[in-house]
């Protein structure tokens, strides 16, 4: 993979993480429904892409556990979310966690 379109995915993937981005933009939508519907919509891809691509690979590092529950799926749910993202989540917290990605996954 090219090293900027690296550096650019772990850029979005950290922003789209972070609480306080999140914090951010729940406080400019407040009372806005379709604008809470789509961070919920947003999240629940995000949680889903990811947590479908640690369960495919067969475990999952502690900060990507970590950024995945703590950061998107929390906040996630607190504001409504369930379903599909539940259930891929339930099937997260069962893989093994790992310190550090294998060689071959990088």
């Amino acid at each position: 993979m090219d090293p900027w379109v690296q550096v650019l995915t772990t850029i979005v993937c950290s922003l789209l993480a972070s609480a306080g981005f999140w914090s951010f933009v729940g406080s400019k939508v407040k009372g806005n429904d379709a604008s809470v519907k789509l961070l919920i919509g947003l999240a629940h891809d995000r949680i889903c892409y990811l947590g479908m691509q640690y369960i495919d690979r067969g475990y999952i590092t502690q900060d990507e556990y970590e950024n995945l529950h703590d950061y998107l799926y929390l906040p996630y749910v607190e504001k409504g979310g369930n379903g599909s993202a539940k259930r891929i989540m339930q099937e997260v917290e069962k893989l093994e966690i790992r310190h550090f990605l294998d060689d071959k996954d990088k």
